[in-house]
């Protein structure tokens, strides 16, 4: 181990930020892209050291990240001595100062720095320095040499997409037919755009054709896809028109970003494909349509992108490759089991030991902190079925932030804690102040045999930042640090924070203490008046139904053949690709489904209260742990293998909402970030989703039991799947204004 935890030092009174209502009022005082900057910035940067915030602009950004993180040094960095000048007398804070510099240059000495954000900025450099996108890569290069060791460079921009040949539907009666972008149709105002796009350069530009197929009052372009978002990202900034049209605000595809990332030494954290709720529903949805060279319509491209990775020593792991198929490794297990009613057989796949997640915890200055293990490897992540099982273009990073983990054998839980935060995480057992009960549930019950436990372990105020000990087999475990609760689930809602367990238990800790999560970042729900909803009932009275064991062991020959443990040895590469460290791993994989799952939150209104649909359902996981098969679950489904972005996912669900449940869906939201149920055991990644649903019919297989939702937080004890677990407190978080949870503050 390395160097001794720190404990918290004292720190100027002045960057206190006061009362916890002054703290609330203050981020949701923020526009919602500055609140999404900062919970993507603050979920991959420590709790304290220097942070530079490049091309800081009004320097407002740079100022709300002194004030939620008091134990950062911000510095606001930007080319113009006018900005720099009005942000100092703008903002004042003992953590935070500005200066002048340019980003693509030198500005801090090297190895000085904890982190460095870009936000919006790269593509200036790009724009002005004759659209070259090697500009940005040289730049990314000198600040990189300024982190420290494990710093962290974050860059929220624009993203290019792979190219191809789209269809663009535009309004033309939405303005008239002129060339004044402040005062013509969308439509015209495309046709200007290919005239002078890019109109710094000597030949600016870009072909359009009209196409004819457009319906009444609107008209069909044939272009680029790269050109058609390009048109999409600025349509509605026409008071500034002029200036818009200097600037290509996409220069780098996802790949191309996560090369220079790598090829430099970087660990990349997150890779995340953003599209902000409120620039889709104001001014895409309804506005314009994006299809296929061909007809079919396609998703909305990002608005916004977030890439955040670290520095790594010299030599050390970047990334994962799956390297081919060894014998069995002989740590799962798959079983098959039948159900007696009906005949059918399940597969599970079995993992020995129970998971026990420890997740030490302090209060200081009014806030809750967790110690977790950040860049910890999860080589599962890397597999090609890991990179196709995206609907939204995220990829999942190879090391991940994510709670202490330790297996539980032969110890009991109380050793095994204390033994495991003692030699891993550097916490000894004279700074364990007491244990407290955390959470049990399955991460994902309808394939894996997995059970997760866990304890909520009250330490005194240590921030520590120092590696853990090598256990996994690869270059390293990772380090531990402190993050601030509220962040944690902040994070989870902007796509910042890919593992699910840390989040479980964040909300474990406020809501086990009475306090509220904090603002909601994610898409604003909406649920109106349902019609015909029957079965509302309480979680005691689903407690006390009666028990049912429905499932009998089956022989491997009856199994359906719908999952498969697959063994495989895995390469960690460094910056110049070559191989670091090679280990060998079980994973589940579904064969004839995709690995992508979409869990619902099924949301009704009768008589004004918010209630949530359950499934009582039955499966064998949950027989293997308490010997009953009974299972209140999250309607959650994995997706065909055809089903490959977010528009047709949608589709597919409310078609098996109407048919499976017999209930009338309406509007459907992304319900925070997608997240991995069980990074070690596979590479199934979840889509949460909240569903309106606006009357019961007659038809429908299943019938769902509702439960008021204001009865989540006291009894999130009974949720034990990990999915239902998981869609329910973010259904809560986001309608917690009309919604009264015991304790509610």
């Amino acid at each position: 181990m390395g160097a001794a935890p720190r404990p918290m030092d004292a720190f100027d009174a002045r960057q206190e930020r006061g009362t916890r209502e002054a703290y609330e009022r203050y981020l949701r005082g923020m526009d919602a892209s500055m609140r999404q900057k900062v919970a993507l910035t603050a979920a991959h940067l420590l709790c304290e050291g220097t942070v530079a915030d490049m091309g800081m602009g009004s320097g407002a950004g740079s100022s709300a990240l002194a004030a939620l993180y008091p134990r950062l040094k911000v510095v606001g960095v930007d080319l113009d001595p006018t900005m720099v000048a009005g942000a100092q007398e703008r903002y004042a804070a003992a953590n935070l100062r500005f200066c002048v510099g340019d980003i693509a240059q030198e500005v801090f000495p090297p190895s000085s720095l904890d982190g460095i954000l870009d936000s919006s900025v790269l593509h200036h450099v790009t724009s002005f320095g004759g659209y070259a996108p090697p500009r940005a890569a040289a730049a990314l290069t000198r600040q990189i040499a300024a982190l420290r060791d494990h710093g962290t460079l974050i860059v929220r921009d624009f993203l290019a997409p792979e190219d191809r040949e789209v269809w663009l539907d535009l309004p033309c009666t939405d303005g008239d037919g002129g060339n004044d972008p402040r005062t013509c149709s969308s439509a015209a105002l495309l046709e200007r755009f290919a005239r002078e796009f890019r109109s710094l350069h000597s030949a600016p530009g870009f072909p359009v054709i009209r196409e004819p197929g457009a319906r009444e009052g609107w008209r069909r372009y044939r272009l680029s896809l790269r050109h058609a978002n390009e048109f999409l990202l600025r349509k509605d900034y026409r008071i500034d028109w002029e200036s818009e049209v200097k600037e290509e605000y996409a220069y780098f595809t996802q790949g191309e970003f996560e090369d220079v990332f790598g090829s430099r030494g970087l660990r990349v954290l997150a890779s995340t494909p953003l599209r902000n709720p409120w620039i889709v529903k104001h001014r895409l949805e309804g506005r314009c349509e994006l299809r296929a060279a061909g007809g079919d319509l396609l998703d909305w491209p990002a608005t916004n992108y977030l890439i955040a990775a670290e520095r790594v020593r010299p030599g050390e792991g970047v990334r994962f490759r799956e390297a081919g198929e060894v014998p069995s490794v002989g740590f799962l297990r798959m079983t098959h089991h039948r159900n007696r009613q009906t005949g059918v057989v399940l597969d599970l796949a079995r993992r020995p030991h129970v998971t026990l997640d420890v997740v030490p915890f302090f209060e200081s200055g009014g806030d809750l902190f967790v110690v977790a293990r950040m860049s910890h490897p999860r080589p599962v992540l890397a597999t090609p079925a890991a990179r196709r099982a995206s609907l939204d273009q995220t990829q999942a990073p190879h090391y991940v932030t994510e709670p202490l983990i330790v297996l539980q054998t032969d110890r009991a839980l109380g050793e095994t804690a204390e033994e495991m935060l003692a030699g891993d995480a550097g916490i000894p057992a004279a700074h364990v102040r007491a244990f407290h009960a955390g959470t049990t549930y399955y991460p994902s019950p309808g394939g894996t045999q997995e059970e997760v436990r866990s304890v909520l372990v009250e330490i005194a105020p240590t921030f520590v930042s120092d590696d853990l000990p090598n256990r996994s087999g690869f270059g390293s475990s990772g380090r531990v640090r402190a993050i601030e609760v509220e962040q944690v689930l902040r994070a989870a809602q902007v796509g910042g924070l890919p593992d699910a367990r840390l989040e479980l238990s964040a909300y474990e800790l406020l809501l086990g203490r009475g306090r509220a999560p904090g603002p909601w970042l994610g898409a604003e729900l909406e649920v109106g008046e349902t019609a015909g909803i029957d079965r509302v009932t309480t979680f005691e009275a689903l407690s006390d139904r009666p028990k049912r064991r429905l499932f009998e062991q089956a022989p491997p020959s009856q199994s359906p053949g719908f999952l498969s443990v697959c063994s495989s040895r895995f390469e960690e590469l460094n910056g110049t690709e070559e191989v670091v460290a090679t280990g060998d791993l079980q994973y589940v994989l579904p064969k004839t489904r995709s690995a992508c799952t979409v869990a619902c939150a099924l949301l009704a209104r009768r008589g004004g209260e918010l209630i949530l649909g359950l499934d009582d359902d039955d499966l064998p996981a949950a027989q293997c742990f308490t010997g009953n098969s009974q299972l209140l679950v999250a309607p959650a489904w994995r997706l065909p293998l055809g089903v490959e972005s977010m528009r047709s996912a949608r589709a597919w669900i409310l078609e098996r909402i109407a048919s499976e449940y017999g209930l009338r869906p309406g509007r459907i939201f992304d319900l925070g970030g997608r997240y991995h149920p069980s990074a070690g055991l596979s590479p199934e990644v979840v889509y949460p989703m909240a569903v309106e649903i606006l009357e019961q019919t007659a038809g429908g297989a299943r019938r769902l039991d509702w439960v008021a939702l204001e009865a989540v937080a006291s009894a999130r004890g009974e949720l034990l799947d990990g999915h239902l677990r998981l869609v329910a407190l973010r259904s809560m978080h986001a309608l917690w204004d009309q919604v009264a949870p015991a304790g509610k503050e």
